[in-house]
């Protein structure tokens, strides 16, 4: 594939999902993950989160701002890693703003403790086994039998 189609791949994995299990580094050095709903996925695969000030992954990311998100839906995965940022920016909030962040702010984008985070996507891996669960299983069989590797789709590596 042209770079052009593997960033395309990385975005509609994202779009699918919706929801990507945001990795940060924490005080002692260690991954934490939580699950994030992307707002906004760039077509250079930069995308947006909203959150509460004082969540551990703000504390997180003004320590160290290297993240990782990952999504996966049926036989689609993508991992992104990249740099974040939080961005206190009303404007840009309210650019973002959607009935779904509502439900987890219902007094609105102009709440004092909603940011957003930015990530700055530097690269992005992604699997792909077309055919589902049942060609997995089959392409597994065949590995069985002709004592081969399983081969069950696409990967590759993106720079973002």
């Amino acid at each position: 594939m042209s770079d052009a189609q593997d960033i395309s791949k990385v975005t509609d994995i994202i779009n699918d999902s919706r929801i990507g299990m945001f990795t940060t580094s924490n005080e002692q050095g260690a991954l934490v993950s939580r699950p994030l709903a992307v707002q906004d996925v760039q077509d250079d695969g930069d995308m947006w989160f909203f959150t509460s000030e004082g969540t551990s992954q703000v504390a997180h990311i003004k320590a160290n701002p290297a993240v990782n998100v990952s999504f996966g839906k049926g036989t689609e995965w993508v991992s992104v890693a990249g740099t974040a940022e939080v961005v206190t920016d009303r404007q840009a909030i309210r650019d973002r703003w959607n009935q779904a962040v509502e439900a987890w702010f219902p007094d609105g984008p102009d709440t004092p403790e909603v940011v957003l985070l930015r990530v700055d996507s530097d690269s992005a891996e992604y699997w792909t086994s077309p055919g589902g669960t049942a060609a997995t299983v089959l392409q597994w069989v065949k590995s069985k039998v002709t004592n081969s590797r399983m081969s069950v789709g696409e990967s590759g590596t993106v720079e973002l």
